[in-house]
């Protein structure tokens, strides 16, 4: 039962405080599931990143129901995705009825300009993050030419973020895994 509690309580805050949309609640469900809660590791949680973002709909939900799935099953799911629901739902019904009559208020303007920088640094903060597993997993070398080769076709080329993952986990899956004893020679 204290597994279902975590689960609410994880992505109940990652829902709430969440302003913005699924990429503003990713750095959030990473501090809940990877280091308050340890329902998993870092490297999982970037799995469960990648592949979510290769399927249609919101990044947010996705991940709390397999998370939730993963950790406690069905109830887990269903109580995850709940969790991360409401907050959105309650929070909708509330602040559209306030903001309809205030929205001509400077401090309601001020107010949804000022959250921008805010989710500019938590998504600084996670892409740091992955970097510095990407170089740790991956190497420098490897690391770059995947990150150039991405910018390039999601930037220049207009390319879907999902294409560019797909292709990358069908390479991943032809490539030989690293052993441990590999590594810790280097």
């Amino acid at each position: 039962m204290a597994k279902q509690k975590d689960i609410f309580i994880a992505f109940f805050r990652s829902g709430i405080l969440g302003f913005g949309g699924g990429p503003s609640t990713i750095p959030l469900v990473h501090k809940e599931v990877v280091e308050t809660f340890k329902m998993m590791t870092d490297e999982e949680f970037s799995d469960v990143l990648s592949i979510g973002n290769t399927l249609p709909g919101p990044i947010a939900t996705k991940m709390a129901g397999y998370i939730g799935y993963r950790v406690g099953g069905w109830v887990g799911l269903v109580n995850a995705l709940i969790a991360t629901i409401l907050p959105t739902v309650l929070l909708m019904i509330i602040l559209l009825a306030s903001l309809k009559q205030f929205k001509d208020f400077d401090f309601v303007k001020g107010m949804t300009k000022g959250v921008v920088p805010i989710v500019a640094v938590m998504l600084g903060v996670l892409t740091w993050d992955f970097l510095k597993k990407a170089k740790k997993t991956l190497g420098w070398k490897i690391g770059t030419i995947i990150f150039v080769a991405s910018f390039i076709c999601m930037i220049l080329l207009r390319m879907h973020p999902g294409i560019i993952i797909g292709v990358l986990l069908l390479l991943a899956l032809g490539l030989p895994i690293k052993k441990q004893e590999d590594d810790e020679q280097k």
